[in-house]
């Protein structure tokens, strides 16, 4: 099942797409894709619903981020050893952890706003996962039992502000827009091995980033377990994990994202996003 939130900002409606790409309105059925509605038993009645008896919504439309209250947006660095290669860092013993400002998400195809003065703007296609059960210490072994689904992530950066001010990478990437999501969020079960999906990004019609989720350094049940022993992990929580080679600051020269360029990214089964790259405005 594809859920989905769709409208202007701040007035979003809940959504599923159908087998045939038909967007169909869920708010007769529920008020919105909340946390809430994650968990196992309310997705078991979403997946009963019969899609052609809901209304169509005509396109096209905007999609918002899948999943409304989202409380932790956390992340996973250097999770792929080609990226820590072009990166010049080492392969991490242990998931690298930061975490990306909730205020920075946005749906999947709004513009990416450059912050004032930005030098070094960058681009990170990433599967994310989408917490559906309270997680405390679970094991490695229960960890995808807790995930309600996947999304993808356009884990947007500014290196300067990642690197250059401090050993605190939030900095880098909490900047507003920083964080799209979408287009909809694919249950676990549609899903089914989420080690095996393709991932790609494009700038201005130019192939920057081919990758595979198999190429994780860690898993995502590795990750899921992981943060659990960290943090309390609550439905709808999104971890985005990792990005493939690719990223502009990996080039030679380096590429860094200016006002007028456009990405286009994806994850096999996901989805795609388009963003636009705006300069700063109030």
């Amino acid at each position: 099942m594809k859920l989905l939130r769709y409208g202007p900002p701040g007035q979003e409606k809940p959504g599923l797409l159908d087998s045939a790409g038909v967007i169909r309105d869920l708010s007769r059925v529920v008020n919105d894709i909340t946390p809430e509605i994650l968990q196992p038993e309310n997705l078991t009645t979403l997946t009963g619903l019969t899609a052609g008896s809901l209304p169509a919504v005509s396109h096209p439309v905007r999609f918002g981020v899948p999943v409304a209250g989202v409380r932790k947006f956390l992340a996973i660095g250097l999770n792929y050893a080609d990226h820590a290669a072009e990166a010049n860092l080492p392969i991490p013993a242990e998931p690298v952890v930061f975490m990306k400002a909730i205020s920075c998400l946005s749906g999947p195809n709004d513009d990416v706003m450059l912050p004032p003065d930005a030098k070094k703007g960058d681009w990170e296609v990433e599967l994310g996962i989408v917490i559906g059960r309270t997680a405390r210490h679970v094991s490695e072994s229960e960890a995808l039992n807790y995930v309600a689904g996947y999304s993808v992530v356009n884990d947007v950066s500014e290196r300067e502000w990642q690197f250059d001010h401090g050993q605190t990478w939030d900095k880098g990437k909490g900047f507003d827009t920083f964080g799209p999501v979408g287009p909809w969020l694919v249950t676990a079960d549609e899903v089914g091995d989420p080690q095996s999906l393709d991932v790609w990004l494009d700038l201005n019609g130019r192939r920057m980033q081919t990758g595979s989720t198999k190429t994780m350094i860690f898993g995502v049940a590795k990750i899921v377990s992981y943060l659990s022993k960290l943090f309390t992990l609550w439905p709808g929580d999104l971890i985005t994990t990792g990005t493939p080679p690719g990223v502009g600051m990996g080039h030679k020269p380096p590429i860094f994202l200016k006002p007028g360029d456009t990405m286009r990214l994806g994850i096999s089964k996901l989805g795609e996003q388009t963003q636009n790259v705006v300069a700063f405005k109030k």
